[in-house]
């Protein structure tokens, strides 16, 4: 019986150490597909609560982002022609939709703090504790 269990241990292992490598190997593929799929759900985004609509509005709120890369993604949609920014984009929990840019999230701070985290966990990487 423990020899079962340590085969199925090692299957999985061997199952997520593929997943892995996969994911390394064709990790730019996967990438543009994220893109431009998250791309078409904003062009095809609206207020209605389709299932992609309510991703995207998911996706800027739990990231404290908006847009593709920022929040300019939202100037080539009919729905920023009509109403502006959607709530999901708003920094403040009361505020309303607007035009007003300063009061949308901004990913810029968001990659610059990631960035420095990575370089900070690469760093520290190979210490000694």
């Amino acid at each position: 019986m423990l020899k079962l269990y340590a085969m199925f241990l090692t299957l999985i292992f061997l199952v997520e150490l593929v997943a892995a490598i996969v994911g390394f190997v064709f990790r730019h593929e996967i990438k543009n597909s994220f893109k431009n799929n998250y791309e078409k759900a904003l062009k095809q985004y609206n207020s209605t609560g389709d299932y992609r609509s309510h991703a995207v509005d998911k996706i800027q709120n739990t990231l404290h982002c908006c847009g593709v890369t920022d929040y300019r993604d939202w100037t080539d949609t009919n729905y920023y022609s009509e109403k502006g920014f959607p709530k999901s984009c708003c920094k403040l929990e009361d505020c309303t939709p607007q035009r007003d840019a300063d009061k949308v999230n901004n990913e810029l701070i968001g990659i610059f703090l990631a960035y420095c985290l990575s370089r900070a966990i690469t760093n520290n990487q190979y210490e000694i504790v």
